[in-house]
């Protein structure tokens, strides 16, 4: 049993920086069930 197995995931990514959908790639690995991923640009 993992860390996040079972778990609701929210995942926001920076736009310079690793974005939302490669964080939630990385987690198609695991039992975490993503809710909400978006990729902001903050300055």
């Amino acid at each position: 049993m993992g860390l996040l197995d079972g778990k609701k995931v929210i995942i926001i990514g920076d736009r310079d920086g690793i974005p939302a959908q490669a964080i939630e790639e990385c987690l198609k690995t695991t039992e975490a069930e993503v809710v909400f991923a978006s990729t902001e640009c903050f300055v």
